[in-house]
């Protein structure tokens, strides 16, 4: 019974640890345009067209840099995804992004 109770704590402990580094694999600190690589700017702005920017987040996926510019598109907030070097990377539905993290509505 001692056995079953200990492998059950492990695998509990197994499953909180991994929830905790997989959490602090994606990380994500709002910046100015100004401070985003030169060549991810002009991907975020090529892409991002005449569409607002609302913000830019740094972020790290997977171990590497790269950047999040959200964008105002048709009302939703659109996530343009680029790499440091500028290669663009795809978009998503920011404000759904968000909620998935849990994060709080600010708008």
């Amino acid at each position: 019974m001692k056995t079953r109770k200990l492998i059950t704590a492990g695998i509990i402990s197994a499953g909180l640890t991994f929830g905790v580094v997989a959490q602090a694999a994606h990380e994500e600190t709002q910046v100015e345009m100004k401070d985003v690589p030169e060549a991810a700017q002009t991907t975020i702005k090529d892409k991002a067209g005449s569409d607002q920017i609302l913000r830019i987040e740094k972020e790290t996926r997977k171990g590497k840099e790269c950047y999040e510019a959200v964008v105002n598109k048709d009302g939703k907030e659109t996530g343009i995804l680029v790499d440091s070097s500028g290669k663009y990377l795809g978009t998503h539905d920011a404000k759904a992004e968000h909620k998935e993290k849990g994060e709080k509505d600010e708008h």
